[in-house]
């Protein structure tokens, strides 16, 4: 068990800088999952349902309130983010619920280099990287998911993921709540897959296994093998719910957020494409890939490893699982040269 007075510390990709995560509802969450979870397991379970959350969301996000309380500036600066960046004036943001379901210049504010072959971040978020192979030294087997039960069973893609790579973005409540596409390709499977809404909360992942794996989650398989695609073979993007999230709206755009429209199989989507929308509360994304197909950023595999930073996730898996703070659209990996992943 993690102690609640320990801190959970991320790395800041822009500053390099170590950073202590204010986190949301802590003494909540260590009550829910330490304490209710083993001694009243049917009141975790109507806790965590899809019900309580979207309630809970309610009171959170859209209970009326004072205008007093709805300053839009103040709610900025209560979240710790960046008006200057939005679509909308700032005299939109009258509710909680604007502020977190915002769209943002992304076009300005989060660069993306033009090189194809790059597989970029599909969140602000905080992302950790793992594998599934036992001679990589990122192995993380079932840690966080299973990957036949995150993809659900029964999908007919799981074989080709078997030994690959992954990588977690753990999106908190201040985040910019738009998905991106990480990658260019065709959708050859779209799926949802039923479940839960367990907070993603680092002390609830450690103290339950596979927690990823038991939320309600959309499944995306991108073939990137195709004309005009990044090259890096089957690409699975998963957007999952938690506590608070009422829903995953899919809203493909490539001009900007106009002419929004759901993802379907068959469809192209371009890298960096706004793609869907968490409403509202945290949530996480995962990218699963095939083996030997991308390298992650230099920085992303050493700050995994650091053993100078405090993070939960290291004290409960007992190996070093370090955080690194990202911007939407920004490089995580990219593709390996043909001739290291030939047979």
């Amino acid at each position: 068990m993690v102690p609640l007075s320990y801190p959970h510390q991320y790395v800041d990709r822009a500053t390099m800088q170590v950073r202590t995560e204010k986190l949301t509802g802590d003494r909540s969450v260590r009550f829910l999952y330490n304490n209710l979870r083993e001694n009243a397991p049917v009141m975790f379970k109507a806790l965590t349902s899809r019900r309580m959350s979207s309630l809970l969301g309610y009171f959170h996000y859209d209970m009326p309130r004072s205008p007093r309380r709805c300053d839009s500036l103040k709610l900025f600066r209560a979240l710790g983010a960046d008006p200057q960046e939005c679509l909308e004036p700032l005299e939109y943001f009258d509710s909680h619920r604007k502020v977190f379901e915002r769209k943002i210049q992304y076009w300005r504010y989060r660069p993306m280099e033009n090189d194809i072959q790059i597989v970029v971040s599909p969140a602000d978020s905080r992302v950790l990287i793992g594998s599934f192979s036992h001679f990589s030294s990122m192995f993380l087997k079932n840690r966080f998911f299973g990957l036949r039960e995150l993809l659900g069973i029964g999908c007919p893609w799981y074989p080709r993921f078997i030994g690959g790579e992954f990588a977690i973005f753990r999106l908190t409540p201040d985040k910019y709540h738009y998905n991106h596409v990480p990658v260019s390709g065709s959708v050859v499977d779209y799926y949802k897959v039923d479940g839960q809404y367990h907070s993603c909360n680092p002390t609830a992942q450690v103290v339950m296994a596979s927690l990823y794996s038991k939320n309600r989650r959309i499944v995306t398989i991108i073939d990137t093998d195709v004309e005009g695609g990044s090259g890096v073979g089957l690409v699975a993007m998963v957007e999952i719910v938690a506590l608070m999230i009422g829903d995953i709206a899919q809203c493909y755009s490539e001009d900007e957020y106009s002419e929004a429209r759901s993802v379907q199989k068959g469809m192209f989507l371009h890298r960096g494409c706004p793609k869907s929308l968490f409403r509202p509360g945290s949530s996480t994304d995962v990218l699963i890939f095939e083996p030997n197909r991308i390298e992650f950023a230099a920085d992303l595999v050493s700050n995994s490893c650091r053993s100078d930073v405090n993070s939960r996730f290291t004290v409960g898996f007992k190996k070093p699982l370090v955080e690194t703070d990202v911007w939407v659209r920004s490089t995580i990996a990219r593709r390996k040269e043909a001739q290291k992943y030939q047979n």
